[in-house]
This record gives C-alpha cells, sequence and structure tokens, in this order.
C-alpha cells in the first residue's frame, strides 16, 4: 500500500468537497425552520454527504494509498457535518441542546486527542465501532430532516439518543486505547 502525502488524492477530494458542502445543508436545515428543519432538499444532501463518506474510503483503498491527510480530515469531515448539522436542528427546535452538546463536546475531546497525536507524527486509527457511530450518528440526522417523519419527535429523540451513545463509548473506547492504537499512516499496525 503506498503512504501519500498530499491532500489533493481523489479520496481527500472527495472528503474536502463534504467540507464544502457541509455549510450548504446547514443553511437549508436553518431555512426550514417552520418544519421542524425537515425538507427534502436537506434529506437528499445529507444522503449525498453520507454517500461521499462511504465512497471516499472506497475510492483510497482502491487505488492502494494511504494518507495522514485523510486519516485526519474523513473524521473531521464527519464531525463538521454531524455537529454542524446537529446543531442547526437545536436551533430550529428539532433537537434539545442536552444530546448536541454532548456530541459536540465528545467530538472535541477526540479531536484534540488526533491532534495530540497528529503533532508528533501519529495518526490514530478509526476504530470499527467509531465507523458504526458515523452510520448511526448520520441516520439519527436524516430521520430528522426526513418530511414525514417532520411530526414524529419520539423516534427522532430515540435515533438522536442512541447516536449519543454510540458517540460516548467510542470516546471512551479511544481514549482507553491510548497511544497502542497510533501508527504513522492512520492504519492499525499490528
Amino acid at each position: 500500500m503506498k503512504h501519500v502525502r498530499t491532500v489533493l488524492s481523489p479520496a481527500n477530494l472527495m472528503t474536502l468537497a463534504r467540507l464544502l458542502l457541509a455549510p450548504v445543508l446547514f443553511g437549508v436545515v436553518l431555512e426550514a425552520r417552520d418544519v421542524n428543519g425537515a425538507t427534502w432538499a436537506g434529506f437528499m444532501l445529507g444522503a449525498l454527504l453520507a454517500a461521499t463518506d462511504y465512497f471516499d474510503g472506497i475510492l483510497a483503498r482502491r487505488r492502494g494509498t494511504v494518507s495522514r491527510w485523510g486519516a485526519f480530515l474523513d473524521p473531521l469531515a464527519d464531525k463538521v457535518v454531524v455537529i454542524g448539522t446537529a446543531i442547526c436542528l437545536s436551533m430550529v427546535g428539532r433537537y434539545h441542546w442536552v444530546p448536541v452538546a454532548l456530541l459536540a463536546l465528545r467530538e472535541a475531546v477526540i479531536t484534540s486527542y488526533r491532534l495530540w497525536f497528529a503533532r508528533r507524527g501519529l495518526a490514530v486509527p478509526a476504530r470499527q465501532s467509531a465507523k458504526w457511530k458515523t452510520i448511526v450518528q448520520g441516520v439519527a440526522l436524516l430521520m430528522a430532516v426526513l418530511p414525514p417523519l417532520s411530526d414524529a419527535d419520539v423516534i427522532v429523540g430515540l435515533l438522536l439518543w442512541l447516536a449519543v451513545a454510540f458517540t460516548l463509548v467510542t470516546g471512551a473506547q479511544y481514549l482507553l486505547d491510548g497511544s497502542r492504537a497510533t501508527s504513522t499512516t492512520g492504519t492499525k499496525s499490528v
């Protein structure tokens, strides 16, 4: 497997596109304030961003390239999309602020943790459980903006708390792993 040092690999460009499209999603959710942020435009854009998260990983693996930039940018893009959208949903009254604050706190702690290792030339690889966490978060957000569920507060709330539980558990796993989980490439060392 090749290790690339450039941010301009095709997979990384897809991740950067996700970061650039995130504010558009935020605007769509905020604009739909009168329907709790639930719009087909928000749902479709959210689904597109989720697809780029899936396909950038496939693209990187197929090309046989691993990048420290990718190992950093991909989870950062996930955090920006998830936390930004959750904050917007809180602002329009769809989500309560407590679970959103818990999501944001975990993501801030883990991002700081990753940055601490990155400054030492190491990357903390994504755990399989963290990949599931991202899926659960994405489903919770997509269901929150899905128009047929605009009045399904109980379902949307339960999905949000499920995402919070996954988020906190995986955060604890990262911290418990400590420096054993680091590598210079962002892939797990054996």
